[in-house]
Parts: structure tokens; sequence; C-alpha cells
């Protein structure tokens, strides 16, 4: 007999802009109805299901040279079901970090009911990335402390306890593992009491290949799990998101092994989510930021959608609305394998 699966919370950041090593990886404007025809089908009527936006805090007299909102005008994605997992990125170049705590506040404020959960900083462990990210700029760790505090306390005093707040980082291992001591020590007990979650950021078989990609996934996971969260001080109790996952196609990345991937990386998460306590899965991205311009072809960074930037779906588009289905209901496991033949 076949175990009831458990509901799954999904997601996926609709924007095309994504990171690069270089800066940001843009093409042409979203369109907001297909964004939305698009959410609709891959949803299926699941609810919860979560869209995935980004906000940016800069200074005044040096703003960021970032896009401040991606995707633009996000709340009008949060319909059916929809509610918002909301990024708050840190980029002074002033360490305004009590500027930011305000800004935290403010999003918390105006979202209000429509937040799911609001993640605190961008990647902070990520120092030496592209300052598109938040890890490079000054003092984030502090903003990343001071904020989670700030954004778990606003919530409470909004009587809205099931917000969920937390923040992220990428995989961790050798000396930038240090950043999870850091952390901990930074924030201490106050810090850990007002967190509900921490993501995961990761992307196997992208940047390097992963033959074995079952136990790439649950490397990351088992490791994250015993022995980052544990160096901050932040227990088992609190649950994992797998914040942004995804896997582009290009020239020698089809989209039969898209595919293959997803559903991999997707059905390791759930198998493995009662022992490692993870508790949702985020898809990075709807669309390609730019699919047909030449000088894109090469980067793999245009090429993370589950359609191509005119919104004509891969195959992998039709693989997530499954995985979706068959999860975010909790309907019966039955091993289904969406990338067998056409």
């Amino acid at each position: 007999m076949a175990s009831v699966v458990r509901p799954f919370v999904f997601g996926i950041y609709p924007g095309g802009e994504a990171g690069s090593d270089d800066g940001m990886a843009g093409g042409p404007p979203g369109d907001p109805a297909r964004i939305e025809a698009a959410l609709r089908e891959l949803a299926g009527g699941v609810a919860p299901f979560i869209v995935r936006a980004y906000e940016r805090f800069s200074d005044r007299d040096a703003p960021s040279a970032w896009p401040r909102q991606t995707p633009e005008n996000y709340t009008q994605y949060l319909r059916e079901g929809r509610l918002l997992d909301l990024v708050v990125m840190f980029q002074s170049r002033s360490g305004d970090v009590p500027g930011f705590v305000e800004f935290v506040r403010s999003l918390v404020r105006e979202h209000g009911r429509k937040l799911y959960s609001i993640q605190v900083t961008e990647e902070a462990n990520f120092t030496d990335g592209p300052d598109c990210i938040d890890g490079p700029w000054p003092r984030v760790r502090e903003a990343l402390v001071e904020g989670v505090k700030a954004a778990k306390g606003a919530a409470l005093r909004l009587g809205m306890s099931r917000v969920k707040v937390g923040f992220n980082s990428t995989p961790t291992f050798g000396p930038a593992a240090a950043f999870w001591n850091g952390i901990g020590e930074l924030g201490g007990p106050e810090f850990v009491a007002a967190l509900d979650y921490v993501g995961m950021d990761f992307f196997p078989d992208v940047f390097a290949p992963a033959p074995d990609l079952r136990g790439a996934v649950l490397g990351v996971l088992e490791t994250m799990r015993s022995s980052w969260l544990a160096a901050a001080g932040i227990p088992a109790t609190v649950p994992i998101h797998v914040a942004e996952n995804g896997w582009p196609t290009g020239p020698d990345r089809t989209e039969e092994r898209q595919c293959e991937v997803f559903e991999t990386v997707v059905r390791t998460i759930v198998e493995s989510r009662e022992q490692l306590n993870i508790e949702r899965y985020t898809i990075f991205a709807l669309r390609d930021s730019e699919s047909f311009a030449p000088e894109s072809a090469e980067n793999i960074f245009f090429h993370f959608g589950l359609t191509r930037s005119d919104y004509t779906p891969k195959r992998a588009f039709e693989t997530c609305r499954e995985l979706i289905a068959e999860f975010g209901r909790g309907e019966h496991g039955g091993g289904l394998r969406l990338c067998d033949g056409d």
C-alpha cells in the first residue's frame, strides 16, 4: 500500500532578472498577464503557493545599481491562495543597519497578511560574490541579526505570528563555514528564538557536474542540519526552506536534463523532509532572463527559467506542475516519472 504524503509547500520566483557572476542578467520586461497565467497553471489550485520577490535597501545618496524591486509590482500576483515570500536585501554602502531595520519593519506592516515568510538579507554568507547579493556589503551580518529580530517583533505586534521569519545561505564548505559560528555569536539566544526557518539557495549539477545528484542534494541538506545550523546554535526544530533551486538550459544543457534534475531534486527533498525538517521548496525561476539574444546564449545565468523569456514553456514546466500536484496536495506517492519519453 502506498503511503500518504503530507502536503508540502511549493513556490517560485516569477521574475526574469537573475543574479550572475558580474551583476544581474536581465532581458525583456515581465508580462503580468502571462506571468499570472503561468502561475495559475503551475500551482493548479494548490494553496498556499508561494511567490518569491526581492526588495533592496540602499542609501538614499548612494543607491544600489540593481533594481529596487524584483519582480516589479509583485503584489499583483498574490491571488488564488498565493502568499508572499519577501526577501529584504541589505545593500547599504554606509552600513546603515538602523535604517535597514526600520525598512524591514515597514515592509512587514505594508504587506501584513499577504506574507507567508520574510527573509532578511540574501546570501549574506557569500562575501566574495557580486554586489547584486548582500554578502559583500559592510555590516551585513549585523543587518541580518537585527533585521530578523525586528521582523519577528513587527509581526508579533501586528498579531501575525504565522508569518515565518528567517534568513538564507548558500552552501558553506571549508573556511566559509565560519559564517555560522559568527552569526550565532553575534545573535545569541534572542536571535535564535526569533527564527522560524533558515533558507538554503543551492544549485546542484549547475556549477559542477553531480553524477550522483541525489547524494549531492542530501549531502548539502544533511550537512546544513547537522553542522552549519548546529554551529550557530540553531536547533533541529527550526525548519529548513529550500529558498532557491533551479537548473539552466543552453548549449549542451538540454531541456530533458533540466526535467530530470527537477524531478530528482524535488523527490529527494520530499523523501527526506521529515528526517531533516524541510518545510518548503522554491523554484528559481519562472522564465529565462533572455532566451534569444546571441550575446546571452553561452551565459547560463540567462536561462534558469521553466519558460523561455517569451513565456513559451520548456519541458520542465510540466514536470514541476505535476510534482506540485502530487506533493502539494499530499496525494499518494506513486513513483511517477515525468521525464520518460515525450
